[in-house]
């Protein structure tokens, strides 16, 4: 690889490897407890640890030293004017309850992007790497230079039909939108394999990339949670959109292979997924 973007995708993979160390280290230095919850967002279980912060706060410091005229969007800290036009979009933890309890499915998130990333549809990343800190599993891609698993390329292979799909999906922090997934859910439950809740975004797009799944959906997702996986799943070979003709976005986001993604787009709009209930 000699293109600049496999030289933004190797920097993002060397920061996002040192966030994952600094993440490890924090949990050798807590003595069985949990991490501090220094605030929370959309609800109550909707939290912030001290990690968070200081994994941005880390993710930030390397790549102002590295590429000072980026912008830069984060989860935490929002974002930051530059003048390049490119953006990097992280999510220094994608998986923060799972974190918080233990649970190794968590993920550094780090992605540069084109265009304006906090408008869907109207950004493309161009590197990308996924790392989980407590396995040790580190995806990465550049645009036109493939997907990998560690050393292994990733290719989409064929994908079943709907009937034999498993397939990932999350849930939201509010009330309402819960009752609407679990309202979308039985009605997606009988016409499929079966169902993985994994409490990752990344890390459920990583493994449409890399097959542990075959296809994700979810509501309310954000730039930060899939920028840098939506470039490895688009260089393994998959794809990911929206419903009736609209873009990825906090509206929804669904992804696959063909033709199983159309399917399951097809499902999804029959039931009506990217809506709320009407509050009552």
């Amino acid at each position: 690889m000699s293109s600049e973007y496999a030289a933004a995708m190797r920097l993002a993979e060397e920061i996002a490897r040192e966030a994952g160390e600094l993440i490890l280290r924090g949990e050798q230095d807590r003595s069985g407890e949990r991490p501090l919850v220094e605030s929370t967002k959309s609800s109550p279980t909707d939290v912030v640890t001290a990690m968070d912060r200081a994994v941005e706060d880390l993710l930030r410091a390397r790549l102002a030293a590295a590429r000072p005229g980026d912008a830069v969007l984060g989860e935490e800290a929002g974002g930051q004017a530059g003048r390049t036009g490119y953006t990097w979009v992280l999510d220094p933890i994608d998986g923060t309850v799972n974190y918080l309890y233990r649970i190794p499915a968590y993920a550094v998130s780090v992605a540069l992007v084109t265009g304006d990333p906090t408008v869907p549809g109207a950004w493309q990343p161009v590197a990308a790497c996924v790392h989980q800190p407590a396995t040790g599993a580190t995806w990465t891609a550049a645009q036109g230079e493939g997907a990998y698993l560690g050393e292994r390329r990733l290719r989409l292979g064929p994908v079943p039909e709907l009937s034999q799909a498993l397939v990932a999906t999350g849930f939201g922090y509010r009330k309402q939108r819960r009752t609407g997934q679990a309202r979308v859910l039985t009605g997606v439950l009988p016409q499929i394999r079966d169902i993985r809740r994994i409490g990752s975004a990344a890390l459920d797009l990583c493994g449409v990339a890399t097959g542990t799944v075959d296809a994700y959906y979810e509501r309310g997702v954000n730039v930060w949670d899939i920028a840098a996986a939506a470039l490895v799943l688009a260089e393994a070979g998959g794809s990911l959109r929206g419903l009736r003709g609209a873009p990825a976005g906090p509206e929804m986001v669904v992804a696959a292979g063909d033709p199983l993604l159309d399917d399951l787009v097809d499902l999804l709009t029959d039931l009506d997924a990217d809506q709320d209930p009407a509050a009552e």
